[in-house]
């Protein structure tokens, strides 16, 4: 069994943006700025805000990070981003999610700059990545893909099963596995809520993707010897022995699973690293599309 060690992998991505951002300095070049915005004080969100900062500074970025009162009306919300769409000095725009019940996410998506879009989320960049063409993928599937390759993990005409549908992580990873590339060429199935036997799926899969939201789902008697498993679940669970009073699960039981695994992603110290790492390559590739270095 190998670990897929998103330590190892984030911190090899940093060392690389860290030198290039210095050697933009040098030249007399843009460095990336990013802004992210987040509403209320949600104690996740507020771990997740934190680490996009302190990343960002790490590799030498320009960060801003604007928070909003949790009772902000969309409006507000709507004409902040108007501000960011057309102002010159960023590069990045990123809203963290989730948002009040008060707010559409829908329309906050929708209001962020498709060049700035370093989430991967807006219309502009979905339909982008379905054919193939240059664009920010979601962080979180981009970052599994860069994962895999750093492994050197074998995809080309394998079956890959992705546990859950969403268009954060779900969806964007079946097209990815998908797609005609060195680390793609899956035949891919996804499974949800409302998938029959979901089990019978899994016994099948060379690479499974579990991304629903459910601690321990994921067991032992539904993988195959040898399957390269990704757990992209993040769940707090009470846990009294924590000084935090909760410990951070994942939806595969991990210590069984692993012994049946070839590959396969530790909770934490996985995929949520490989997340950063990705938007920061996003957020590079951004500074350089608004420079007119890439097209």
């Amino acid at each position: 069994m190998q670990l897929l060690d998103g330590k190892v992998v984030s911190a090899a991505i940093k060392v690389q943006l860290k030198a290039e951002t210095a050697n933009r300095l040098a030249e007399g070049k843009k460095i990336p700025h990013l802004v992210v915005i987040i509403v209320g004080n949600n104690g996740a969100s507020e771990t997740y805000v934190a680490s996009k900062v302190k990343n960002c500074e790490e590799v030498g970025f320009g960060s801003t990070l604007i928070r909003l009162p949790e009772d902000v009306s969309e409006e507000t919300l709507l004409s902040k981003l108007a501000e960011l769409y057309h102002d010159d000095t960023v590069d990045g725009t990123l809203v963290q999610l989730p948002l009040p019940a008060h707010i559409s996410e829908e329309k906050v998506i929708l209001a962020i700059n498709p060049a700035k879009d370093v989430d991967g989320f807006h219309p502009v960049s979905v339909g982008r990545m379905v054919q193939g063409l240059p664009t920010f993928i979601p962080a979180t599937p981009y970052g599994i893909m860069l994962m895999l390759e750093h492994y050197g993990v074998q995809t080309s005409g394998k079956h890959a099963v992705v546990i859950g549908r969403s268009n954060i992580v779900g969806r964007p990873m079946s097209i990815l596995l998908s797609s005609q590339h060195a680390y793609g060429n899956c035949t891919v199935t996804v499974c949800h809520s409302k998938t029959r036997d979901l089990a019978s799926f899994t016994r099948e899969a060379d690479i499974i993707v579990a991304a629903l939201g459910r601690p321990g789902f994921l067991t032992a008697d539904m993988v195959k010897e040898g399957a390269v498993v990704i757990d992209v679940g993040i769940t707090r669970v009470p846990d009294v022995s924590k000084k935090s009073g909760f410990a951070i699960r994942g939806d595969v039981d991990f210590e069984q699973v692993a012994a049946k695994s070839s590959y396969i992603t530790p909770v934490p110290g996985g995929v949520g690293l490989m997340t950063i790492g990705a938007l920061l390559k996003n957020t590079m590739a951004a500074c350089k599309m608004r420079a007119g270095e890439l097209s």
